[in-house]
């Protein structure tokens, strides 16, 4: 069995934080144009979320620094959507996509012996899971 080599960690962990990013700005973006009766409340809702996905980039960026790399200035590309209910279903795909990723990374970083890095990226899945159940709760029962 072939083991991860510290490379292809800091790469897969500047994907993770470009995604990171995304989803700052994809929140931020949302949370400035989201319209209709449940402006208020989703606003709230996207801005925590930014806000709790900027503390995970700098997780992110501070462990690429750590093991040698350079972190990623670059966001990947960011889910337009217009409604309430595509912004929400927007962020659920980006939130499972997270998680798989951060499954894998979690693996590579075992592999890599990167012990607190494996317990970062569990207690970030932990919030990744909150932020994606809590998104397809909103999304029960939400008006198209």
């Amino acid at each position: 069995m072939r083991m991860t080599t510290k490379q292809e960690l800091i790469d897969g962990l500047n994907q993770d934080l470009a995604h990171e990013y995304q989803a700052v700005i994809a929140y931020t973006v949302y949370a400035a144009e989201v319209a209709g009766p449940f402006r208020p409340a989703l606003r709230d809702f996207f801005l925590a979320e930014a806000a709790d996905e900027l503390k995970h980039a700098q997780v992110l960026a501070d462990k690429i620094s750590a093991l040698g790399g350079v972190p990623t200035a670059e966001p990947a590309p960011v889910a337009g959507a217009t409604t309430p209910r595509a912004m929400l279903e927007a962020v659920l795909a980006a939130e499972t996509e997270t998680i798989e990723r951060y499954t894998r990374r979690m693996a590579q970083a075992e592999e890599a012996g990167e012990l607190a890095l494996v317990a970062q990226l569990h207690d970030m899945i932990v919030d990744e899971t909150h932020h994606k159940e809590e998104v397809a709760k909103l999304l029960e029962g939400f008006p198209e």
